[in-house]
């Protein structure tokens, strides 16, 4: 598939289901990550692969995470965020470690992160994977952080879901009107 194709025709799946990406599409999937435009070459991405019954760690450290913030859900919640791991086969967790002595502004460091992510999912697209990208609040939790064997101040970008598509997402045309400015100087 080629890079415009790929980009046009991405959209993040409504279901995922097996097989998971094999290990060798995995590591293409982290590499074509770590080829994310990166100012100052600080390689700030951290990715950690969660797959088959390791979800379940995931999942419970997720539900903790709602209890420290809600603590009077119900086990109906509980259990919806306990089987948000299951949407998928595998799921590639996503950070930032930012470098904070370092001249390039945290905020920089980050989107290379968010770079990455879209590297990735275009590169799971392109090798025949479904692909949802997403956060939540468990993305900002210390204890799923820990769970993840995270660091408390890395930022978690992205949870990406993949898998084989179950129910495709729309696709949706690129919005433009009243968004494009062209300022250039004519002679």
């Amino acid at each position: 598939m080629d890079l415009f194709t790929a980009i046009d025709t991405r959209t993040s799946a409504i279901t995922l289901q097996e097989p998971a990406p094999s290990r060798e599409h995995i590591s293409r999937i982290i590499e074509a990550g770590a080829h994310a435009p990166d100012h100052g070459k600080l390689a700030p991405w951290r990715f950690v692969v969660i797959e088959g019954a390791t979800r379940v760690t995931l999942g419970q450290a997720l539900v903790t995470a709602l209890l420290a913030k809600e603590p009077n859900a119900t086990i109906d919640q509980q259990a919806r965020e306990r089987d948000k791991v299951l949407r998928a086969p595998c799921i590639i967790a996503v950070a930032a470690r930012v470098h904070k002595m370092n001249k390039v502004p945290e905020i920089e460091q980050i989107l290379a992160v968010g770079a990455a992510v879209q590297n990735m999912f275009l590169a799971a697209h392109a090798l025949g994977y479904g692909v949802m990208w997403k956060t939540g609040t468990g993305a900002y939790d210390a204890h799923v952080k820990e769970a993840l064997s995270l660091h408390v101040d890395d930022h978690i970008v992205a949870f990406l879901y993949l898998g084989k598509v179950g129910i495709p997402g729309t696709m949706r045309p690129a919005v433009l009107e009243n968004r494009v400015q062209w300022l250039a100087q004519t002679s």
